[in-house]
């Protein structure tokens, strides 16, 4: 016979069980960041993680998504809390329509319906734009560069590769 607990003992939960080989950390990532965001209503952590393409990169660098807060019970119609700096409050506050149109395009369905705009420092944070695109006399010369590569899958990955570089030099020669 197996003992039941009494009402008044705090039922353990099973522990985990134990992995002897290795998991790519992909596979981790949405339980850590689940664990780490949930208690700030962030159900999704794309959210805060892609708040650049959300958002824009310049008003990205001067906001910050704070909180989801929904009402009890639902996980829909919520209230986005951004903490903004300056003069970013007043032109976050003026695009509100289209940043809820694309952060509900991002849930795919009508997840927050509000902002609530919080003022507030923001600590600088450097937004990555992307590189810019190559000019056609440029992606030739990378074309000629790779042309004596016989196999056409390796001639291809070098013209990506190269393109990249010439990419990334091109915004450092900018900045």
């Amino acid at each position: 016979m197996t003992k039941k607990p009494k009402p008044t003992e705090p039922v353990k939960p099973e522990p985990k069980p134990r992995r002897n080989y290795m998991v790519a950390l992909s596979v981790e990532v949405p339980a850590i960041a689940k664990q780490a965001l949930g208690s700030r209503g962030f159900a999704e952590a794309g959210l805060f993680t892609h708040w650049a393409e959300i958002a824009g990169a310049q008003l990205a660098a001067s906001s910050l998504p704070i909180k989801v807060s929904f009402p009890r019970g639902r996980r829909d119609e919520g209230t986005l809390t951004v903490r903004c700096g300056g003069a970013a409050a007043l032109e976050l506050q003026h695009l509100a329509p289209s940043i809820l149109e694309r952060i509900n395009g991002h849930f795919g369905y009508r997840a927050v319906a509000r902002l609530k705009i919080e003022q507030g420092v923001v600590s600088a944070r450097k937004v990555a734009m992307p590189p810019p695109p190559l000019t056609r006399l440029e992606q030739n010369e990378v074309t000629e560069a790779t042309a004596p590569v016989a196999d056409p899958d390796i001639r291809e990955s070098l013209q990506r590769l190269g393109a990249a570089i010439r990419r990334r030099n091109k915004a450092g020669n900018e900045a």
